[in-house]
């Protein structure tokens, strides 16, 4: 049975080319690039060139970029370090909308002595920029806000976001690992202090990161060790992924300039597939504001979960709600915020695509979906309800 991969937005495969340009360090130039010798050198120069890499895509300084070993320790470390150089200020805002990895550790802080504000966003998930502005106040430690959503695709509006907060003199961070690689980042023109990107969003193997940190920014290490990364990561670098890693930045630029595929279309014509194929389906978020690659849809008075397993019976790789809440019997804390219906957002699929995927997927999976959902629904007790009052009205 062929894969269909439509689920990007949670992990990607790693690029041929990213595996070639590792293995090499995995074997043959196995040394400590931390070790005076020319066999370890030879290593440094390579984590060098990474870090030229991953800066050039991000529109950085290569000395404002920190490896590290996850989006979530990006985020992570980004936030602390924050907080540790405001330390009289108890006052930190994010969305409503955050990846767990940022919403949780807020969450956790506003049991811990921190007042937390949690910005609304309206029911196509954009973000309440007057709530944000009027939230800024004296004894506000950082603002902490996703580039674009994981489930969703919607895109904050950063450089308005920029203006509002600095203009408060307040530190800002951005979780943007699903913004990183599928559109254009500029740090020299949306001046965030801290930024989060990850590998394996980008074709890059699972267990790297990087934290872009703006000259000038005041930092302090999240993990406290010897002089790797400046001294503001310690731990002997994990080499062969920050080599992969840097390659995929490189990959990942030059497709952001090259029109050869467009990834957005084949997006749009799964959703007008399917919005042609099936009744009663919803597109969630702004459709004119989302990354090219992801669409979520709700199927109203089914399960995710049960659509998810039928479509694997094809082939089909999608996902319900974000890949770190899966298994989760309430529906997904974005699409509540965003005040989607509870008999919509329980039947809500995400699928995100990548440079891999084919038009000859997307038809496959058009013509797979409408029998699936037709079957769930000829079992499911609620839509037999909705019919019949649709039916008696």
């Amino acid at each position: 049975m062929n894969i269909v991969y439509l689920d990007n937005n949670a992990t990607t495969r790693v690029d041929p080319a990213v595996l070639e340009t590792m293995l090499p360090y995995l074997d043959e130039w196995y040394g400590n690039p931390s070790s005076m010798h020319s066999f370890g050198g030879e290593v440094g120069r390579k984590i060098a060139a990474a870090r030229e890499q991953t800066a050039q895509l991000l529109g950085a300084d290569p000395e404002e970029i920190i490896f590290t070993g996850c989006g979530t320790e990006s985020d992570s470390t980004a936030i602390w370090s924050a907080l540790r150089s405001e330390p009289d200020k108890k006052h930190i805002v994010t969305s409503r909308v955050e990846h767990p990895a940022v919403k949780n550790l807020f969450e956790y802080l506003g049991k811990n002595g921190y007042r937390v504000t949690f910005v609304p966003v309206d029911g196509q998930g954009r973000l309440d920029l007057d709530f944000l502005s009027d939230s800024l106040g004296d004894d506000t430690a950082l603002v902490s806000l996703m580039w674009a959503n994981n489930e969703t695709g919607v895109i904050f509006p950063f450089p308005e976001i920029v203006e509002r907060v600095k203009e408060k003199g307040i530190l800002l961070h951005s979780d943007a690992i699903q913004a990183a690689g599928k559109i254009p980042l500029n740090m020299s023109r949306d001046r965030v202090d801290m930024l989060s990107i990850s590998g394996h969003k980008i074709h890059a193997p699972k267990g790297i990161g990087a934290l872009y940190v703006r000259k000038g920014t005041r930092f302090s290490p999240f993990l406290i060790g010897g002089h790797q990364e400046g001294g503001r990561r310690g731990g002997t670098e994990n080499t062969a992924s920050i080599i992969g890693f840097g390659k995929a930045c490189e990959l990942a630029a030059a497709r952001l300039e090259s029109k050869d595929q467009d990834i957005a279309g084949f997006r749009d014509r799964l959703e007008q597939g399917l919005i042609a194929g099936v009744p009663r389906i919803l597109i969630n978020g702004d459709t004119e504001n989302r990354l090219p690659n992801t669409s979520s849809i709700s199927f109203e008075y089914i399960e995710g979960e049960s659509i998810l397993l039928m479509l694997d019976k094809h082939g089909i790789c999608a996902s319900s709600g974000s890949a770190c809440t899966s298994g989760s019997l309430e529906p997904s804390h974005v699409l509540r915020a965003m005040g989607i219906p509870y008999t919509a957002a329980h039947g809500s699929i995400r699928f995100s695509l990548s440079h891999l995927s084919t038009r000859e997927e997307i038809d496959f999976v058009l013509e797979k979906v409408p029998p699936v959902i037709k079957r769930l629904r000829s079992m499911s007790p609620f839509w037999a309800e909705h019919v019949s009052t649709c039916q008696s009205a």
